[in-house]
């Protein structure tokens, strides 16, 4: 587990799932703060199929340069066996600038956004995680 006062990062071996909350203001620095932490948390998985689940329930609008390091991190944990990569989040707000981190990935596909973290939970479990 790795806790900040901007993250915590939490693996879930049995699951091959990574959860993270996500809190305040970020940015670029906390995003790339942010991208080693889960790095080193997520690595006895990347050489299966895995999934994050990232809760931004608590995450405020950040800063526009951090947009493309998360949509880099997001594009990374696909490029390392990232199945998918299931937000949670209910503020429009905070939704819209998320969409421009997703898109900058590529990979919108594999990285639904849910209103609710039971929603997300059950995309989860229905496929396979």
């Amino acid at each position: 587990m790795s806790f900040t006062l901007n993250f915590n990062i939490d693996l879930d071996a049995e699951r091959k799932l990574i959860r993270s909350k996500i809190y305040g203001i970020w940015k670029k620095e906390t995003a790339e703060e942010y991208h080693t932490h889960f790095a080193a948390v997520v690595k006895p998985l990347l050489r299966k199929k895995w999934a994050k689940l990232i809760n931004l329930g608590n995450w405020k609008s950040s800063y526009p340069e951090m947009i493309n390091v998360i949509g880099d991190h997001i594009k990374w944990c696909h490029e390392h066996n990232a199945v998918y990569s299931v937000y949670v989040v209910d503020n429009p707000v905070t939704k819209k600038q998320l969409q421009r981190m997703i898109a900058h990935s590529g990979y919108e596909e594999a990285c639904p956004v849910f209103d609710s973290q039971s929603e997300a939970e059950s995309f989860l479990r229905e496929h396979g995680f």
